[in-house]
Formats: structure tokens, sequence, C-alpha cells
């Protein structure tokens, strides 16, 4: 049954890594999981959103824990659709688990709330003048991750840590980069970064990490309450 609230998400739903932080910040009633790749095998998945060379890049979660990269604008298209089928199903509220910059999503009727265009400006509130850490899934984000945070009073600095590989390897080597390049707070920005990646970077730095999943879930439920 189609309930008046939904997450919609890059991947696979539902996401087991965010539904315990959707859980406890946002209103107790149902709430529908929609995902892109619902549905589709890998194969299925490449053939639809297997990216080109220098093609803006997007990292998603499959149901069996492992990752794939989409094409930006395919993936945009496709949560499009989404939507409008949301809509009709009569949804209200679609709250969207994807930190991504997106340049024409739209509802008609619901309420669509899009991180991207909500986290950055309160980051820029946060940190003021001092210099922030972005970290990104891959490497290929931080051109568009630039332009994300261009609002930024200091230019930020970025390190690459994907959230859905086991080694923790990546996330001690942002760290010592951080650390080498001034960083003064850590932004995790992708939804499937969690506490334990938070740990790991406080472990060699002492200075903020913030999840933007977290302020994102945060912002919403004081939207939809």
């Amino acid at each position: 049954m189609m309930t008046s609230f939904a997450t919609l998400t890059i991947g696979q739903a539902p996401r087991s890594d965010i539904t315990p932080l959707l859980m406890t910040h946002l209103p107790d009633e149902p709430v529908t999981h929609v995902g892109l790749l619902d549905g589709l095998s890998r194969e299925q998945i490449e053939q639809r959103y297997a990216p080109q060379e220098g093609e803006a890049v997007l990292v998603a979660l499959l149901l069996d824990g492992s990752q794939v990269l989409l094409a930006a604008a395919d993936a945009e298209r496709g949560l499009q659709e989404k939507i409008h089928q949301l809509e009709a199903q009569g949804c209200a509220t679609i709250l969207l688990l994807c930190g991504g910059e997106f340049s024409s999503l739209h509802a008609d009727s619901a309420l669509l709330i899009e991180p991207e265009r909500m986290i950055p400006p309160l980051i820029g509130a946060m940190v003021g003048t001092h210099r922030a850490g972005i970290v990104v899934p891959v490497e290929s984000q931080i051109g568009w991750q630039t332009n994300k945070w261009r609002k930024l009073e200091q230019a930020p600095c970025f390190a690459v840590a994907s959230p859905y590989l086991p080694d923790d390897q990546a996330l001690t080597d942002a760290a010592i980069r951080f650390a080498e390049q001034g960083a003064e707070v850590v932004v995790l920005d992708c939804f499937g970064y969690n506490h334990h990646h938070v740990e790991v970077l406080e472990q060699h730095l002492d200075i903020p990490v913030l999840l933007a999943n977290v302020l994102m879930v945060q912002l919403a439920a004081e939207l939809v309450a």
C-alpha cells in the first residue's frame, strides 16, 4: 500500500544502512521506500546507466551490499520518472536519499526534499570562514563537487573513500590529507557514510566530523512533522 511519505534512493530499496536513521528521526508513520534500480540485475543496470568516459558519475548501493557506478544524467532522468510515479500513487512527500547535484528534478504536487539544495547552505552557515574537508565516494565526483560547494567562504579540500568498501585505509589516508591541507571540519557527503566512518576519521583528527545524511534527515523530520 502506498503511503504519503516516500524515500527515493539512486540504488535499490530499502536501504538497510539508512533505514535505522530514518526511523529514529522521521514521524512514526508508514514510509514507502523506492529505489531507481529496484528489480534490475547488474547487467540491466549497466545497460541503462553505465557511465561513459567524461560523464558525471554517481555511486549507488545494491541490495547485495555491492556498489555500482551510474551516469548522473541517466540517473536523473530515471529519478524523475520515479517521482512522477510516486505522485501518481498519491505520495505527498518524497525524500531523495542522494547528495548528488541534479539540475532539473521536480515534483508537480508532492514536496520533493533534495539534499543538495539544503546541505551546502547549511554547512556554509556552520563552517563560516573555516576550511572544510569533503569526503566523496569516487575521484571522478570531485569536479562537480567543487561546483556544489562553490559558495563556501573558503574553498574546500577533497578526499576519496567509498562508504561501501570494507577497508578503512582510504579514510585514514583522507584524514592525513585533511590534516596536511588545514581542514577545520570534515563533511562526509554521501548517504552511505555512517558513524563508523566518523569514528575512523576522529581517531586521526581533532576536528568536527559531520554526516550529511544525519543533517538531512533531521531537517526532513522538521519539514514533515
